[in-house]
């Protein structure tokens, strides 16, 4: 049994939440709740909440156990980026991007091989 949990357009860049991503791809949900939760990054923070949707949804709706959870997968794409102009001397301007992203998190049992 597959739980899917997805996240839009968060204000992160892909590059970043991947680094978070990494540490916990495969672990059981416990210790991943638990490596996240001591984690000072701003990505461990929404990984987490994302997380902690994808165990209530599995429990809610598959009826899963939450002990057997593991992160089967989890991937983070590049969002569409915010474009923004910053004055500078002289008439000039430059160009803010604020990069975004999406997070895909798949929680299964332990016992099912993907």
């Amino acid at each position: 049994m597959q739980t899917t949990a997805l996240l839009r357009g968060v204000r992160l860049s892909e590059q970043k939440g991947r680094l978070v991503a990494d540490q916990i791809r495969g672990l059981a949900v416990d210790k991943a709740l638990n490596v996240l939760s001591f984690s000072p990054k701003k990505g461990a923070v929404i990984i987490r909440k994302l997380l902690e949707s994808a165990i209530a949804n599995a429990e809610h709706n598959d009826g899963a156990d939450i002990d057997e959870l593991k992160i089967s997968s989890i991937y983070i794409d590049r969002g569409s980026s915010m474009k923004r102009v910053s004055p500078r001397a002289k008439g000039r301007g430059n160009r803010l991007v604020k990069p975004t992203c999406h997070i895909s998190l798949t929680v299964s049992d332990f016992t099912k091989t993907l």
